[in-house]
């Protein structure tokens, strides 16, 4: 028999309720936004749902070679920061679960100590760096900067996933005949898919959604990716408001396909590389 409802469980699911409103609301008013014409959006009273839809803001960013450019380079810089952060992540987080070595608690602090410096602080260092090496308004500017940021927190992720891994996987290895490098490559990548993933996620979203380092180390429109893109949207008398929204709809795509695709390794791979032996 069914247990009947008690207060605590409605305050509960009212809560529950008010939250996802609060969440989802922003994104179905953006969404319904980027299907109206400017003069509708700023009509009163505002409305929710669009009297007519229009795709007009979806087909002018299709049909504009430039804005098309913004998603081509988020793609390419999110996707080589992920997979580079994924090889040094692997290799580092390896090391610190499985190796002694000397330094090895000073650059473990070191790494945490890193996540607490306000990445803002370190703009004007940065940009001068890559002025000094020759790198601005070029891809290796954003995909080197991004690395730092994501670097510290993905070592950390992998090596707490590493560390609830038996090291008697290494040792059967090393019994066989198989070195260190086969151990972690042939036999603990492989089964550490979870973690990889949750790392790989939270690496392509900061490096997709960034906006302060991209706007300061580009300045062709060329370099531009898409949070800067729907900066530039906001002209100096009027603003673009229906592309902005659908240009904001069309950059969580991508975020929310990987995160629906790989949500069951995603929160595996969070709680597995919380646990510490």
């Amino acid at each position: 028999m069914a247990k009947p409802f008690s207060f605590l469980n409605i305050i509960t699911y009212l809560g529950l309720a008010i939250g996802l409103v609060y969440a989802c609301f922003p994104v179905l008013w953006m969404l319904f936004s980027s299907l109206k014409s400017n003069t509708e959006i700023f009509s009163l009273p505002p409305e929710l749902f669009p009297k007519e839809f229009t795709l007009k803001a979806y087909h002018s960013i299709f049909s504009s070679p430039m804005k098309v450019r913004f998603f081509l380079n988020s793609y390419l810089v999110a996707t080589v920061v992920t997979f580079l952060t994924l090889f040094v992540a692997i290799l580092a987080g390896y090391s610190f679960s499985r190796h002694s070595f000397k330094l090895k608690k000073p650059l473990n602090l070191f790494i945490i100590s890193t996540q607490t410096v306000p990445p803002i602080s370190l703009l004007i260092p940065y940009f001068g760096i890559v002025v000094a090496f020759r790198m601005y308004d070029t891809y290796f500017a954003l995909i080197f900067t991004y690395m730092v940021f994501t670097l510290p927190y993905a070592i950390l992720l992998m090596t707490g996933y590493f560390n609830t891994l038996p090291k008697e996987l290494d040792e059967a290895v090393i019994i066989d005949g198989g070195s260190s490098f086969t151990a972690l490559w042939r036999v603990l990548v492989p089964v550490s898919i979870p973690g990889i993933v949750a790392t790989g996620v939270y690496t392509f979203l900061l490096s997709w959604n960034e906006f302060l380092f991209a706007l300061t180390l580009t300045k062709s429109t060329e370099m531009r990716t898409v949070p800067i893109g729907i900066q530039l949207l906001m002209g100096q008398h009027s603003y673009e408001w229906n592309e902005m929204m659908a240009m904001s709809i069309l950059g969580s795509f991508p975020i929310l396909i990987m995160y629906m695709v790989a949500q069951r390794y995603f929160l595996e791979g969070l709680t597995a590389g919380s646990v510490k032996n």
